[in-house]
Order: C-alpha cells, then sequence, then structure tokens
C-alpha cells in the first residue's frame, strides 16, 4: 500500500497557516489541499489531470423485477458515453477530463463501438438469487480490467481517478453487496434506483433477502461475496480502487454503487480507503450506512442519484478550487500584513 507524505502534509499545513484569512476560514477546503499534497508529495497539489473510467455490465438479477427500465438500456448508454451524449460525457467535456468507457458484458450486443473496448464477460452477470452472480475466473477478470485500468491512468500521468458505472439492475447488486458486508439488513440498503416505488422497493428487499439466505455460508469472506452478489462493472471498481490505493493514485468516489465498490475494495485490501474521497450524498437511503462505515465525509449534497461517475465530475471542481486556493493566495509575509497577533 502507498503511504502518504507526510513533509509534504507539514508543509502544506503550514503554509495554510500563513495566507491571508483567518485561520479555518475556508474549512474543508484547506484540509482538501492539504491531504492532496500529503497524496501528490508535493506543497502544491494539483487536480487539472483527471480521468473517469466508466464500467458497464447488466444483472441477472433484473430477471427478479427489480428496475424500472429494461436491460436495453445498458447497451444504449454505452453507445451514448461513445457519442457524447450520456450526462458524464457532458460533465467530461465542460471539466476538459479524459473518458474512458469498458464494456464488461452487456446483454444486448452493443455492436463495434468507437473507442470502447469490449471486454465481454458474459451477458451480464447470473442471477444470484438462484446461484453466484460470477464465477471465479469472470470475477478475476473484472477486478483485472479495473486493476489495469488504473495502472493505465497512473502511467497516464493522472492525478485523480474516478470510477463510474452503468448497469441495469446495479443497485440491487451494490444493496445486497453491502448487506453482506456491514451485516446489515436489506430493507436498510434497499432503496428505489431508478425510479422503483414503495412497492417496488418492498419487492427489492425481498429478491435481496433470499440472495443473503442463499449465499449465507460464504459472506464471511469479502472476495466471495463480491463474486456472489456483485456485477462485472462493481469487481472492475474494487479492483481499479485497490489498485489506485497501491499505486498512491487519488479516487474521488462517486455515489452510492462506486461507494459499494469502495466498500469491498477496503475489506479486500485494508488500508485502501485511505486514499478515497466521497464526492456526494446519494439520494439512495443505503448510501449513508456505507459512507459511515468508510468514515466518509460527503463534499456534496445535491440530491443526485444517476452514477455514471456523474456526482464525483461535479464535485471535482472543489478539488480544483481547494487547489488554486491553497497555491495562489499570498502569504501575510508577500502581502505586508501583519498576521494574527500571539
Amino acid at each position: 500500500m502507498a503511504q502518504p507524505d507526510e513533509e509534504a502534509a507539514r508543509m502544506a499545513a503550514e503554509r495554510q497557516s500563513m495566507l491571508i484569512k483567518p485561520p479555518g476560514a475556508l474549512g474543508r477546503l484547506e484540509a482538501l489541499a492539504i491531504r492532496l499534497a500529503a497524496w501528490q508529495g508535493t506543497l502544491k497539489p494539483s487536480a487539472d489531470r483527471v480521468r473517469i473510467v466508466v464500467f458497464a455490465g447488466d444483472h441477472g438479477v433484473a430477471e427478479e423485477g427489480v428496475s424500472a427500465f429494461s436491460q436495453s438500456v445498458t447497451a444504449a448508454m454505452v453507445r451514448q458515453f461513445a457519442r457524447g451524449g450520456a450526462a458524464v460525457s457532458v460533465l467530461v467535456r465542460s471539466l476538459g477530463a479524459d473518458l474512458e468507457v469498458i464494456n464488461l458484458g452487456t446483454v444486448e450486443e452493443t455492436g463495434p463501438v468507437t473507442g470502447v473496448p469490449d471486454l465481454r464477460l458474459g451477458p451480464g452477470t447470473a442471477n444470484f438469487v438462484r446461484g453466484p452472480a460470477m464465477t471465479e475466473r469472470q470475477l478475476a477478470q473484472a477486478l483485472r480490467a479495473g486493476r489495469d485500468a488504473a495502472e493505465r491512468a497512473r502511467s497516464g500521468g493522472v492525478q485523480i481517478f474516478i470510477g463510474g458505472e452503468m448497469g441495469i439492475g446495479n443497485t440491487t447488486a451494490a444493496a445486497a453487496l453491502a448487506s453482506a458486508l456491514l451485516g446489515e439488513t436489506a430493507e436498510a440498503l434497499a432503496g428505489p434506483g431508478a425510479g422503483l416505488g414503495t412497492e417496488g422497493v418492498r419487492h427489492k428487499a425481498e429478491v435481496i433477502r433470499r440472495a443473503l439466505a442463499l449465499h449465507g455460508p460464504y459472506l464471511g469472506d469479502p472476495l466471495e461475496v463480491l463474486r456472489r452478489l456483485g456485477g462485472f462493472e462493481i469487481a472492475a471498481l474494487a479492483g481499479a480502487f485497490v489498485a489506485c490505493a497501491q499505486q498512491g493514485l487519488p479516487v474521488l468516489v462517486d455515489g452510492f454503487i462506486c461507494t459499494a465498490a469502495a466498500l469491498a475494495a477496503e475489506r479486500l485490501c485494508p488500508g485502501a480507503a485511505g486514499w478515497f474521497l466521497y464526492a456526494h450524498a446519494s439520494a439512495e437511503p443505503g448510501h449513508k450506512r456505507m459512507l459511515t462505515a468508510l468514515d466518509g465525509k460527503p463534499l456534496l449534497d445535491l440530491g443526485m442519484r444517476l452514477g455514471e461517475g456523474s456526482g464525483a465530475a461535479v464535485a471535482l471542481p472543489l478539488l480544483r478550487l481547494a487547489c488554486a486556493l491553497h497555491s495562489g493566495m499570498a502569504t501575510f509575509d508577500e502581502a505586508g500584513i501583519a498576521g494574527k497577533a500571539p
């Protein structure tokens, strides 16, 4: 596991104390700048070079009627990511970030999509109410796809890694995964996802309860939890997040599904969460429970629940502004202003 540079953190904190403002006046922006300085090993950090990697994959549990949308949407959205019509595509253009989209297995064939590698592990996962979502080989391949994406980002000089996801049924998989990892009830983690009503959420919780009962003997092992209850894209995110932490590449974690992957990453590789920032508080009711378990304090609370890495993209300017203030403000000495009286 990579270790933050404590000397850089000390120097950044000292610089913050000398800037022309009352101590702590910029609130969490000050702590963000110091943390980024420690992660990047420099007095003046930057969040200019950012990559968003969206992993796509369908879920067999959709057979249980847990989503308001057809699985054909997943393949359609993969095409929209490439064509620039999706929300995250718009945000990437606005932010000057890089976007990488990886199809790990949609039910509907996407056909050739320019710039989107098709690493098809299957036509979505298996229905985890009937058996494990993935084979051991599929899980290993999904984890590897995430690790490879993180390694490409690191070797490309990326300073902030953002993971995104697309997959009809994946809020059910994320809720089941979190229920197992946290020892929480299905009712505590299940939410409306892409638009379920009260009865739909109740049904989703019942499906998750059935899955937890089926896989109960294996839920003490986080790798088995991920294999049995996760998805191709969730496993890839977990693999990417672990690899980022091992390489010292900071992660800006998106919402509900990405936080479930972050929780899995931390359970698979304790200490990985030391390299994570949490972008926003999802409107999914179970998100808060995962954030509490990870000691995560979201930067924004805008009621978002889109996925795709969109919430993290919206939070990115806060990191950039924290760095700009930290590096660009004058110190008391530079401004010729007397500091705080002793």
